[in-house]
């Protein structure tokens, strides 16, 4: 890894809203974020990784898992991938903190060189949003630490898969979806799949049910169930997933705005604020220079 590999990049925004994304190219990419905010009040949305992060000062109150939790100083976040969660201060002076995201793919890779049970085959679902382990707090700040400084890329891929391992096996368990039946989950599944893989696709509510083979009325009731949203509001996810995708390959925001199906280009900075923190010219300062 050479430094021009991991870059770092000089803060844009104002005082006290400052968020810096960074991407380490361990296990096939991850991204990195380093954060204070004041004033954030993230909009509910979805990551396709895993969030994983350390409150480093101050107090985060945020939704996962059908309720609101609060995640004081020193203590573990973590958000499933393509769970739905929020977020803003719990206290008056604002919260920092560092965040990685890995992918599932990333977790299920690490999960298949391990000698375990198969009950931990795959990627994990972490039933805790707030997890109170002061030792793997302190791991993961000397990664995000490694990471930002370090170019030995032995060091930095063992205390990333390390780190990563160790989370997986204390706080992990099997994923399973709420709500439904398993036949029930598997319709909703090909709607959430279909809106994966097109997200610029201009689809009506009708055709997902047909999809799913559900009326329209019980698509949308089952969706949220589910995944915590309903299609439309799933759909905005996966072109803000798009959008960052086509950024960080180098594409120009209006371009990245039209391919992800966004009306234009203010309409994917009102989303893209409202669910990074950042704004997308922002992003695509810090992560392609």
């Amino acid at each position: 890894m050479t430094p021009a590999q991991n870059h770092q990049h000089t803060t844009l925004q104002p005082a006290k809203e400052l968020a810096t994304y960074r991407v380490a190219q361990e296990l096939g990419g991850i991204e990195l974020l380093n954060a204070h905010y004041h004033r954030q009040n993230f909009s509910r949305h979805s990551h396709e990784g895993y969030t994983v992060g350390v409150i480093e000062n101050g107090a985060q109150k945020f939704y996962r898992t059908g309720g609101n939790h609060v995640a004081p100083q020193n203590s573990i976040i973590l958000v499933n991938a393509d769970e739905i969660h929020n977020g803003h201060s719990a206290t008056e002076g604002g919260w920092s903190y560092q965040a990685m995201y890995p992918l599932p793919g990333q977790f299920e890779a690490i999960s298949r060189e391990l000698t375990v049970s198969t009950a931990r085959s795959g990627a994990p679902y972490f039933p805790s949003p707030v997890v109170d382990d002061p030792e793997l707090a302190n791991q993961l700040r000397l990664v995000f630490n490694t990471l930002e400084h370090s170019t030995n890329r032995l060091l930095r891929e063992t205390l990333l898969y390390g780190v990563l391992t160790k989370l997986m096996c204390k706080h992990g368990c099997q994923p399973g979806l709420p709500g439904e039946s398993p036949k029930a989950q598997q319709q909703v599944k090909r709607v959430k799949e279909f809106l994966d893989d097109f997200p610029s696709a201009d689809v009506s509510l009708q055709e997902l049910a047909n999809l799913a083979s559900f009326s329209p009325y019980h698509l949308v009731r089952a969706f949220q169930k589910v995944y915590g949203l309903p299609p439309h509001g799933y759909q905005i996810q996966s072109r803000l997933r798009l959008a960052k995708k086509l950024i960080r390959q180098g594409h120009t925001l209006s371009d990245a705005a039209q391919e992800a199906g966004f009306h234009d280009q203010s309409h994917l900075h009102r989303h893209f604020k409202k669910a990074m923190g950042v704004t997308p010219g922002q992003f695509a300062k810090q992560v392609n220079t």
